[in-house]
């Protein structure tokens, strides 16, 4: 009985795989169960599978519930032989977990091995690359103070610092004029004359 020898990838973090040994003869749900456990995020969510080309352009469907309505049946992962669906000997799956949130990861066959390891349990995972994210975030998001709104409370500051000197010169007697209160072209009462004028 051959083994599929599949590596994956998180579209988003390239540098994070695995690489998954598994029967031609299990099923697409029991590649599902493996690269959710390999990864370390649970298995609640809604998940599919999508056979796909050099290009990871998604073709036909594979799911795990199917919610069509009737029309255009898609495949159950449970009903749904790996090798019923895989005749390239590289091929290409696009693998999406949890639609909300959407994880994507790209799923490709690396080598096909034409007989099964006596005693070795499959699906199984042999051999690990980078530390996967984490599927639920830890904490509320901190969100960022916007620039703006910064730069708009030291204005106020710098406002309540001003008037707070103009109280404090009202204190001292000092008065002071505001230019809307000067008559456009009169004189200041207290300028003295410049030398060579009458």
């Amino acid at each position: 009985m051959a083994v599929y020898k599949f590596r994956v990838t998180f579209e988003d973090h390239e540098d994070v795989s695995r690489d998954l040994e598994i029967k031609s003869t299990q099923s697409f749900e029991d590649l599902h169960s493996a690269i959710l456990s390999s990864i370390g995020f649970d298995n609640k969510e809604m998940a599919s599978f999508f056979m796909s080309d050099d290009n990871w352009k998604k073709g036909r469907e594979i799911t795990l519930a199917d919610m069509s309505d009737g029309e255009g049946k898609i495949p159950m992962m449970k009903k749904s032989r790996l090798c019923d669906f895989i005749a390239d000997p590289h091929q290409k799956i696009y693998y999406v977990y949890d639609f909300l949130n959407e994880w994507a990861f790209r799923v490709e066959l690396l080598k096909i091995i034409v007989s099964e390891e006596i005693g070795a349990m499959y699906p199984r995972c042999v051999k690990i690359n980078g530390e996967a994210p984490k599927q639920h975030d830890a904490g509320p998001k901190v969100v960022p103070v916007p620039e703006d709104f910064v730069e708009e409370e030291v204005l106020v500051e710098e406002s309540n610092e001003s008037s707070d000197s103009e109280e404090a010169d009202a204190e001292d007697g000092v008065e002071k004029i505001s230019l809307d209160e000067l008559t456009p072209g009169e004189p200041d009462a207290e300028e003295e004359p410049r030398e060579g004028e009458d």
